[in-house]
């Protein structure tokens, strides 16, 4: 079987049935323009060695330790991050739009979070119904008038993106509490690279290795005011995390403390954390931890 028969009758491959769009293929038996080096590559290589160097992947990540925790009947399974070696590929033209457009989606919720904490102006004038916010479990009552630094409320954002049956992209949902899910874009391509070097070959693809220095820019960008070199820290529930991977894998690539909340202490309105050296002060905390799970005196008793 040729590999491009193989990849058409591959659910993997033939877009995704929830939109009916397929990715690869403009017809049954045409790529899209974008694709066709690609498949080209594959049809040279063959299915049969294709499989193998996906198992290779995967073994890959299993020794790397690359894993995530699935939840059901009161236990967790830990699963390796199943890796498909046909990437889905995104024009630049294509990129652009999503990259302007995500950009702006931001600003907005950005914009709506600040308001609703302050003026209230979009719940005044009827926009928002005001009980969809006051009622709703992400709401916090506790951050009503409290400035944060440079107003920003949504530093790290994950939002979901489908097709449509035309093939326009849509937001499925938007993350902007504790989004987790990019270390596992970030090895996925570092496996591609070591796998399949060849894919490389016919395509001028972006770059993400620079994700860990723009996050730690981020980071040290929301400081607090007259802090010219922050301490900066990953605040994480622990190893029992299903995202625990992720915690430890960007707090390594920023090279920056990853700590739990007994690690930590408050003093006179201030964080620090305990060290070898005793105790420092701490400037900025990304948090991998839910609202409710942060003070038990506050949200939740049990966390």
């Amino acid at each position: 079987m040729a590999t491009a028969q193989l990849l058409q009758r591959s659910p993997l491959t033939r877009g995704y049935s929830i939109t009916g769009y397929d990715e690869m293929f403009a017809a049954e038996a045409e790529a899209r323009n974008h694709y066709k080096p690609l498949l080209r590559e594959l049809d040279t290589i063959g299915g049969s060695e294709l499989a193998r160097l996906a198992r290779t992947a995967d073994r890959l990540m299993k020794q790397q330790g690359i894993t995530f925790t699935v939840y059901g009947r009161g236990q967790g399974v830990e699963r390796i991050i199943p890796f498909d070696p046909i990437p889905r590929m995104i024009t630049a033209d294509e990129w652009e739009l999503i990259e302007n457009g995500l950009k702006q989606r931001v600003r907005a919720l950005n914009l709506f979070i600040h308001d609703v904490y302050h003026d209230r102006l979009i719940l005044k004038q009827g926009i928002v119904p005001p009980e969809l916010v006051f009622g709703a479990s992400g709401y916090r009552r506790e951050m009503n008038g409290v400035r944060v630094p440079r107003d920003i409320y949504i530093h790290v954002s994950g939002i979901d993106l489908i097709r449509g049956p035309d093939g326009q992209f849509m937001v499925l949902e938007d993350n902007c509490r504790t989004p987790s899910g990019v270390s596992y874009v970030l090895k996925n391509r570092e496996s591609m690279k070591q796998i399949f070097p060849f894919l490389f070959d016919a395509y001028s693809v972006r770059p993400i290795d620079d994700y860990a220095a723009n996050l730690l820019e981020v980071l040290r960008y929301s400081a607090p005011q007259g802090v010219s070199d922050p301490t900066c820290i990953v605040l994480s529930p622990g190893v029992y995390n299903s995202a625990y991977y992720e915690h430890s894998f960007l707090a390594r690539l920023m090279g920056i403390q990853l700590v739990e909340g007994r690690d930590l202490v408050l003093d006179n309105g201030y964080v620090y954390m305990r060290t070898t050296r005793g105790l420092q002060r701490v400037d900025v905390i990304y948090r991998r931890i839910d609202d409710e799970f942060l003070d038990p005196l506050s949200f939740r008793r049990d966390s």
